[in-house]
């Protein structure tokens, strides 16, 4: 008996570039500095090159929030982190409009708690 193993990559030409809100960055201040290089690895890791598939941790939210985002990430061991962008595929963007961090089932956003 043999056992035929087929393996699917999907390759993408396809770059995003990256655009950082400028309340993206106030909002990075309220992180403590030991997290911002997992912040920037993940995100250029998840947002590059297909930011617009569905995975357990990134999803389409039903509708935008207040912010404008139609995109969650969530991230770090315990999926604290939480990340909200908009995709722009005509223009091969990825627009970065919010980070917070779940505790519990609170959400604060630069130092405030938010409401979805």
């Amino acid at each position: 008996m043999h056992i035929l193993t087929i393996i699917l990559v999907r390759m993408t030409d396809k770059r995003f570039h990256l655009i950082y809100d400028t309340e993206f960055v106030v909002q990075m201040r309220s992180i403590e500095r030991k997290y911002h290089s997992l912040i920037r690895e993940t995100i250029e890791q998840q947002l590059v090159l297909e930011p617009d598939v569905e995975t357990h941790n990134r999803k389409q939210l039903v509708r935008a929030t207040t912010f404008g985002a139609r995109w969650e990430l969530r991230f770090d061991a315990n999926n604290e982190f939480r990340l909200f962008y908009s995709i722009y595929p005509e223009k091969a963007e990825v627009h970065i409009l919010a980070i917070g961090i779940k505790v519990r089932e609170r959400l604060y956003i630069g130092g405030k708690e938010v409401k979805l």
